[in-house]
Protein backbone atom coordinates (compact mmCIF):
# COMPACT_ATOMS: atom_id res chain seq x y z
CA UNK A 1 0.00 0.00 0.00
CA UNK A 2 1.36 3.44 -0.90
CA UNK A 3 2.01 5.97 1.85
CA UNK A 4 -0.47 8.44 0.32
CA UNK A 5 -3.23 5.83 0.51
CA UNK A 6 -2.27 5.07 4.11
CA UNK A 7 -2.40 8.76 4.98
CA UNK A 8 -5.83 9.18 3.38
CA UNK A 9 -7.18 6.13 5.21
CA UNK A 10 -5.73 7.40 8.52
CA UNK A 11 -7.47 10.75 8.01
CA UNK A 12 -10.74 8.89 7.43
CA UNK A 13 -10.21 6.88 10.62
CA UNK A 14 -9.44 10.10 12.49
CA UNK A 15 -12.60 11.82 11.23
CA UNK A 16 -14.68 8.75 12.13
CA UNK A 17 -13.09 8.56 15.57
CA UNK A 18 -14.18 12.13 16.37
CA UNK A 19 -17.78 10.94 16.42
CA UNK A 20 -16.84 7.98 18.61
CA UNK A 21 -14.96 10.07 21.18
CA UNK A 22 -17.02 13.27 21.43
CA UNK A 23 -19.85 11.92 23.64
CA UNK A 24 -17.51 10.56 26.33
CA UNK A 25 -16.44 12.72 29.25
CA UNK A 26 -18.81 15.58 28.47
CA UNK A 27 -20.26 17.32 31.51
CA UNK A 28 -23.11 19.79 31.27
CA UNK A 29 -23.30 22.95 33.37
CA UNK A 30 -25.78 21.21 35.70
CA UNK A 31 -23.42 18.26 36.22
CA UNK A 32 -20.51 20.65 36.84
CA UNK A 33 -22.55 22.57 39.41
CA UNK A 34 -22.45 25.95 37.69
CA UNK A 35 -25.21 28.15 36.34
CA UNK A 36 -25.99 28.13 32.66
CA UNK A 37 -25.48 31.18 30.50
CA UNK A 38 -28.83 32.66 29.39
CA UNK A 39 -29.81 31.04 26.09
CA UNK A 40 -27.46 28.08 26.58
CA UNK A 41 -28.88 24.66 25.74
CA UNK A 42 -29.22 22.24 28.66
CA UNK A 43 -27.10 19.66 26.83
CA UNK A 44 -24.24 22.07 26.00
CA UNK A 45 -20.88 21.05 27.47
CA UNK A 46 -19.57 23.06 30.42
CA UNK A 47 -15.99 23.14 29.10
CA UNK A 48 -14.87 22.22 25.62
CA UNK A 49 -11.25 21.08 25.70
CA UNK A 50 -10.26 20.60 22.10
CA UNK A 51 -6.70 19.52 22.95
CA UNK A 52 -7.88 16.68 25.18
CA UNK A 53 -10.45 15.58 22.61
CA UNK A 54 -7.87 15.66 19.78
CA UNK A 55 -5.48 13.57 21.89
CA UNK A 56 -8.16 10.96 22.61
CA UNK A 57 -9.27 10.90 18.97
CA UNK A 58 -5.67 10.41 17.83
CA UNK A 59 -5.23 7.45 20.18
CA UNK A 60 -8.46 5.77 19.02
CA UNK A 61 -7.78 6.50 15.33
CA UNK A 62 -4.22 5.17 15.57
CA UNK A 63 -5.35 1.96 17.26
CA UNK A 64 -8.07 1.37 14.65
CA UNK A 65 -5.69 2.23 11.80
CA UNK A 66 -3.05 -0.20 13.10
CA UNK A 67 -5.69 -2.93 13.20
CA UNK A 68 -6.65 -2.05 9.63
CA UNK A 69 -3.03 -2.18 8.42
CA UNK A 70 -2.42 -5.48 10.24
CA UNK A 71 -5.54 -6.93 8.61
CA UNK A 72 -4.33 -5.65 5.23
CA UNK A 73 -0.96 -7.39 5.63
CA UNK A 74 -2.08 -10.61 7.31
CA UNK A 75 -5.49 -11.05 5.63
CA UNK A 76 -7.50 -11.88 8.75
CA UNK A 77 -10.78 -10.68 7.17
CA UNK A 78 -11.06 -10.72 3.39
CA UNK A 79 -13.81 -9.71 0.97
CA UNK A 80 -14.48 -13.39 0.24
CA UNK A 81 -15.25 -13.95 3.92
CA UNK A 82 -17.76 -11.11 3.85
CA UNK A 83 -19.54 -12.27 0.68
CA UNK A 84 -22.68 -13.53 2.40
CA UNK A 85 -24.80 -13.44 -0.75
CA UNK A 86 -22.24 -15.42 -2.79
CA UNK A 87 -22.07 -12.70 -5.46
CA UNK A 88 -18.66 -13.94 -6.65
CA UNK A 89 -20.21 -17.16 -7.94
CA UNK A 90 -23.11 -15.40 -9.65
CA UNK A 91 -25.81 -16.76 -7.36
Amino acid sequence: MRWTSMLAIYVLFWAFSVFLVLPFGVRTAEEAGVERVPGQAESAPHEFRIGRIAFRVTIVATALFLLFVANYHFGWVTTEMLDFLDVANGV
